[in-house]
């Protein structure tokens, strides 16, 4: 998020899909002795499939479904670096049709009229941002911020803090009337952890004027040791329902945000198919297969009003009985 997540977010030019088909045959001799000449082999065939592909696709949807193979995707991280991971099939998968992605002065949008889709534009920034003109950021087209409130600290003793611009950017963003959202930076290492979190947010935005999502951030720090190094993907997962539950149970509507590297290797994102998700994804075209709420696009946007990069979203908008 900003300058946090700088290491480790998703790029690619195209989503591929892949299929692993795997069967096992058991090799008998001639005289019928059932004997292995190299125990059971494994036929692999590797398909990729681009977003054209539908038919193809579906066939190996179907395949899937019928036991005999298994999906996978690939995707790239910032560096380049290749991942695969395995398409978990109960969990929604994404239906955005990047051909309906637009720019206009400078900004991205999403307009899919046909299946009554379309976009909101917003930023998210934090107290490395220097001062914002929240009147000039939202004349130029910005119509929702998500502000950091706060977060842990990823060394030892874990500390919660405040985060040092959060209301001041409250007070800005509310009277330049841009929806506000919020996200709380974690370093969570356990479920009461993350509650301890959920229970700080509540606290600090009980008496502002909150309409949008409250994230939950689970970091990774890349260029340091932290307090986070080694936790399993249980305790992520449960981390991130312990927080988002807690805000639910407020009446506020969550969210987690994440790249694909995260979603795919560390997180147990079957047991997270019923919460939103905000993506984090830097190339033309995202990688995500599964749905997803929002999009952040790029962490080196240029908004008028704000000095320096700032990170810029699509929060997507369906049409009643989308």
């Amino acid at each position: 998020m900003g300058m946090a997540m700088l290491n480790g977010e998703i790029r690619m030019k195209k989503k591929a899909w892949t299929i692993l088909i795997v069967c096992s045959m058991l090799a008998l001799t001639a005289c019928g002795d059932a004997e292995k000449k190299s125990g059971d082999t494994e036929v692999v065939e590797t398909l990729n499939l681009d977003d054209d592909d539908s038919e193809e696709k579906e066939d190996a949807q179907q395949a899937a479904a019928a036991g005999n193979s298994v999906m996978k995707y690939q995707f790239k991280d910032v560096r380049g670096n290749d991942y695969e991971g395995t398409l978990v099939d109960s969990f929604p998968k994404c239906t955005y049709d990047f051909t309906k992605l637009v720019e206009e002065n400078g900004y991205k949008y999403y307009r899919d009229e046909e299946n009554g889709i379309t976009s909101r534009l917003g930023i998210d920034v934090s107290q490395y941002q220097a001062d914002l003109d929240w009147t000039q950021a939202r004349a130029s087209g910005i119509e929702f911020a998500i502000l950091r409130v706060g977060g842990r600290g990823y060394g030892a003793s874990g500390t919660i803090y405040e985060d040092e611009k959060f209301r001041d950017n409250l007070r800005g963003a509310v009277d330049a009337g841009l929806e506000v959202g919020v996200y709380f930076f974690s370093q969570a290492i356990s479920e009461r952890e993350a509650v301890e979190e959920a229970e700080f947010v509540l606290s600090k935005i009980e008496a502002a004027d909150i309409k949008g999502p409250v994230v939950f951030d689970p970091e990774e720090i890349k260029e340091d040791e932290s307090r986070t190094d080694g936790i399993s993907s249980k305790v992520l997962t449960d981390n991130c329902i312990a927080f988002c539950d807690t805000i639910k149970a407020a009446g506020y509507d969550t969210m987690i945000y994440a790249n694909m590297k995260r979603m795919a290797l560390e997180l147990d994102i079957a047991k997270l198919q019923d919460y939103d998700w905000w993506y984090a994804d830097y190339y033309e075209t995202p990688q995500c297969p599964y749905d997803y709420e929002m999009w952040q696009y790029t962490d080196t946007g240029s908004v008028p009003g704000v000095e320096g990069n700032v990170d810029i979203d699509i929060w997507f908008q369906h049409e009643k009985g989308e």
